[in-house]
């Protein structure tokens, strides 16, 4: 459908108005495809694709072979969105190039063309084959001579029956370009039928012909002869970019052929370059234009060689190098598009306006495939197609040609409402709007027009521009633009400001670390203009938030004053603080030196060692800006804690020496290690020496080790908790260094020998026993007693007994976590450093049975303002369980935490409580063997001047006792302690 210039003009003008309507031409998202449509495919249709996108949404119709296809016939043909569907392909009918068209009411496009072919196989005639006779030794060839079909081909060989293949090898050779056998030098085991295999690559429809005869002549033995070539490639071979292209050469001969390659020109095969089926195929995977040239086969044997030569050509179908854009061009200008190609052969060039040739006229020419259109109307919008051919193919470029017509309008390109300037600048004000074709602009301040002069002149876009600006050019300028078919004008107020100036800079300072300074920044601007102050510090912004802890901005609105805090050598360096105003910037720069200590010396040496010095070279670091006065050296070693001042340290004894403890009749002396940067050499050990207190002579030990902690010394003869001197003494290959002070150490002590006596159990509840006993007598010079054991078993397991210690006087211990109604045995015993000593005689207890598992039921309570009244149901005990013995009545009020115990021994309890607030309340059965389970919490409201009355049983209520006292039975549920 096409639109006359008026409609045209009309869309241009909605298109410029606020672009309500946002209409597109048609654009191709998915187009048809090549097809091989295999005959006798259970799928009875096929679908060539086609989709575009564009407002209005396309709408589609279809050619084959240059005509349009009857859609109406519903029976053969479907549109399927834009996508056709071929019904009962048919190869007569149906084969050919499809082309689909897309149109709305901005024009049409034409999809590129898709053929559509169809794939098929025909039987072999039935026609028997004449027998081949040769003789041994001769070369042979059957012919396959395919039947009717097409699409692609592949050929093997039956050999006498199925599945018996025909192998291929440098003897036998299956040509798949014409399907022929070859066989260089019959052998007697060749004899026999030969069947041609041909199957489609598309449908995988296979078909034999008829078996061929192979029989060898009696009249004597072929001789040998030199190779001759039966299968070679064309003289010229045409080869498509990026293809795979397979090359045979096979030959007869007796001896049989060797088969080899080379290219004629000299160069080496590529690595891709495949050799297959024993030199008879060369592939040449990607072909791409270096592949070019001439290629030889060369079949040799001992009789002689023959060469068979082809050469290869390249050709490349259209590809884009420069593609067509939509374009939007104003009414009476001119038009330069051009589409772009590569190929081999060149490609050549045609156009197409709206899916038809484009009609050449004076204004309208093509040269080297750029269109061109000068003087343009409405009617020239549409949509154009460049396309780009040669032999082997062709390819679309689309795009929307848009010739508007509007007036002039500022809605969508605004002028500046405001302009700021400095007195003495130049400024340019700007006037664009959008105009077709493109308007002419004039220029009024307030309401005098504007005339060119030596510091105004009018721009080549309609813009208007003034220098050196003085006040007077302040005010309201407006650009008046107008066009054939409309004016509009827009307005700009331009305000021209004094320059801003620094009136206190930053000035250059010389600091110590942690010391506060402010650096200055103060500025005279104009007061209409906003000021803004930032900070770069070695060229980077500082970051106020980030370096919050050290700088600060202070000072008034004019002022951009720096502080920095607790100065570090890090902030030694340049400072520059910019002023920004709308119209202009200035800025100031100083330097700040920061003087702190020095770093670290560089490139320090070892330079010599001795047994007892090291000799030390190094460079002066950086002073940051303190001159060094002194160096300090400091050492450690890997066995150090920190750096020490670098100085002699003499050899030093073990610390901490002490000890005690250990089993009877062992001394036990300790102490701490010596430091291996303190050992001041290898062979270092400790020489121990003890004595009882009171006598001379020291007993002296050698312990080699010089980590070990501890030396224990055993003889019968050591009196328990006996005093003893000892000291510790340190040596190495040196010789001996010092001892350490004397100490005294106690000897081990003696484990007890008495057993407790009089020790009893006796049971508390279901799940714990008291145990008791009476102490052991003890003196102190047999050391300090540590305390008591106790031993515990049931049901006479006492290999897995459990144990429970206590404290030194001591003399009962309760079990805990025992099962219940459970017999006990036990026994006990004391210890101290050295040991435990004898057990007591075994006693036994047996556990209380568990209290009962049903909680008091049906609690019933009545409160006044003083007291509350309870009841409840006597709880029975089961067989297995502890005889009620009493009952517990816990409560608090709902306040507090603290709860309070009422014992009884009936199933009724009377409490004086004020009743203020809420009481929460709940009764338990007491047995030998513990407390029964809980009844139901019961919570009792705050009573102001009723009686009230209550149970925990399922009832809501409420109902009169006498004639003046309402009473209020409360359920309360689940109620958290």
């Amino acid at each position: 459908m096409m639109l006359s210039w008026k409609q045209l003009i009309l869309l241009s003008f909605i298109g410029c108005l606020g672009g309500e309507l946002l209409l597109q031409g048609p654009v191709f998202i998915r187009e048809p495809s090549n097809s091989i449509f295999p005959v006798g495919s259970e799928d009875k249709k096929i679908t060539l694709n086609c989709e575009a996108r564009g407002n209005p949404s396309p709408h589609y119709r279809w050619q084959l072979n240059g005509s349009d296809i009857n859609l109406s016939m519903e029976y053969r043909y479907k549109l399927d969105g834009g996508n056709l569907v071929v019904i009962n392909p048919n190869r007569n009918w149906d084969t050919g190039n499809y082309q689909c068209f897309a149109t709305n009411s901005l024009g049409t496009i034409v999809s590129r063309e898709a053929k559509l072919q169809f794939a098929y196989l025909e039987n072999f005639k039935t026609k028997m084959r004449s027998t081949v006779s040769v003789r041994e030794g001769q070369g042979v060839v059957l012919l396959c001579g395919p039947p009717p079909h097409s699409g692609e081909l592949s050929y093997a060989w039956i050999f006498n029956e199925y599945p018996s293949f025909v192998e291929e090898d440098s003897r036998r050779f299956v040509s798949q370009e014409t399907g022929h056998l070859y066989i260089a030098k019959v052998e007697p085991s060749d004899v026999g039928n030969y069947t041609c295999v041909v199957t489609s690559t598309v449908t995988k429809a296979r078909v034999l012909g008829s078996p061929t005869p192979l029989v060898l002549r009696s009249d004597g033995v072929m001789g040998e002869y030199e190779p001759k070539i039966e299968v070679q490639f064309p003289e010229t071979l045409p080869a498509a970019k990026g293809a795979t292209v397979k090359l045979e050469c096979f030959a007869l001969g007796n001896p049989v052929p060797q088969i080899n390659w080379r290219r004629s020109d000299g160069l080496p095969f590529s690595s891709k370059i495949k050799l297959r089926k024993f030199n008879g195929v060369l592939e040449i995977p990607n072909f791409q234009q270096e592949d070019t040239g001439s290629y030889e086969c060369i079949a040799e044997n001992s009789r002689g060689r023959n060469v068979a030569r082809g050469r290869l050509t390249y050709y490349a179908k259209p590809h884009w190098v420069q593609l067509i854009k939509d374009v939007e061009i104003a009414v009476e200008d001119n038009l330069f598009w051009e589409c772009r190609a590569s190929g081999k052969p060149k490609p050549s060039y045609r156009w197409l306006k709206n899916g038809e040739a484009l009609v050449l006229e004076e204004r309208i020419q093509i040269e080297n495939g750029a269109l061109t259109i000068s003087n343009l109307n409405v009617t020239d919008s549409g949509m154009f197609q460049c396309i780009a051919e040669n032999k082997h193919g062709l390819i679309y470029s689309s795009a929307e040609l848009k010739v508007v017509a509007s007036a002039p309008d500022f809605s969508k390109a605004p002028m500046k409402k405001l302009i700021q300037v400095q007195v003495g600048s130049m400024v340019s004000l700007d006037c664009k709007p959008r105009a077709s074709p493109k308007p002419v602009c004039s220029w009024k301040k307030g309401d005098m027009i504007v005339q060119e002069n030596e510091r105004i002149s009018f721009l080549k876009d309609g813009g208007l521009k003034i220098a050196n600006v003085t006040k007077a050019d302040v005010g309201t300028y407006t650009c008046i633009a107008e066009n054939q078919f409309g004016k509009a004008n827009g307005t700009t107020r331009l305000v021209v400001t004094e320059p801003t100036r620094i009136t206190l800079a930053p000035s250059n300072m010389d600091v110590s670390v942690g010391e506060s300074v402010i650096l200055p920044c103060q500025v005279q601007h104009d007061p209409l203009l906003d000021i803004m102050f930032t900070w770069y510090f070695n060229g980077a912004l500082t970051d106020f938030k980030k370096d919050g802890s050290h700088f600060e901005k202070v000072g008034g609105s004019s002022s951009g004053d720096l502080m920095i805090r607790n100065i570090q050598l890090k902030h030694s360096g340049k400072y520059v603080c910019m002023v920004q105003t709308g119209v202009d910037s200035v800025s100031s720069a100083a330097d700040l030196i920061v003087r702190g200590s020095p770093g670290p010396p560089e490139n320090v040496k070892v330079d010599e060692i001795t047994d007892t010095t090291a000799q030390l070279s190094w460079k002066e670091g950086t002073d940051n800006h303190s001159p060094v006065i002194s160096y300090s050296v400091q050492a450690r070693t890997p066995f150090s804690v920190g750096w020490q001042t670098a100085t002699t340290v003499p050899e030093v004894p073990p610390s901490e020496v002490s000890g005690g403890g250990g089993s009877r009749s062992e001394l036990v002396i300790t102490w701490d290690p010596v430091p291996e940067e303190l050992q001041n050499g290898g062979g270092f050990g400790y020489v121990v020496a003890f004595r009882p207190l009171g006598v001379t002579n020291w007993i002296q030990t050698v312990v080699t080790s010089p980590d070990t902690p501890r030396y224990v010394f055993r003889n019968e003869s050591i009196m328990p908790f006996s005093l003893y001197e000892v000291k510790v003494g340190v040596y190495n290959n040196k010789g001996e260094g010092p001892f350490s002070p004397v100490t005294t150490v106690f000897s081990a002590e003696e484990e007890p020998t008495i057993a407790p006596s009089r020790v009893s159990a006796n049971s508390l509840s279901s799940s714990e026993i008291e145990v008791s006993w009476n102490t052991i007598p003890w003196k102190l010079s047999n050391g300090h007693l540590l305390g008591y054991e106790v031993r515990y078993w049931n049901n006479g397991e006492e290999e897995s007994s459990s144990k429970v210690k206590v404290a030194g006087n001591e003399t009962s211990a309760r079990l805990r976590g025992l099962k219940s109604n459970l017999a006990y045995y036990t026994a006990v015993r004391a210890y101290n450093s050295a040991g435990a000593g004898p057990f007591s005689t075994t006693v036994n207890a047996t556990t209380k049975k568990t209290p009962p598992s049903q909680p008091p039921g049906n609690v019933v309570w009545n409160a006044t303002d003083t007291k509350v009244l309870l009841n409840w149901e006597q709880v029975k005990a089961m067989e297995n369980e502890s005889e009620v013995t009493g009952y517990k009545v816990f409560y608090r009020t709902s306040s507090q935490n603290n709860v309070q115990v009422l014992n009884t021994n009936k199933t009724s309890a009377e409490l004086l409580l004020p009743i203020k607030e809420d009481y929460i309340i709940e009764v338990k059965a007491t047995t030998d063997g513990g407390d029964g389970t809980s009844s139901e919490q019961i919570r009792i409201p705050r009573i102001t001047n009723m009686d009230a009355r209550g149970s925990t049983s399922a009832i809501s209520n409420v109902h009169a006792v006498s004639s003046y006292i309402p009473v209020v039975l409360f359920f309360i549920v689940n109620a958290l302690w």
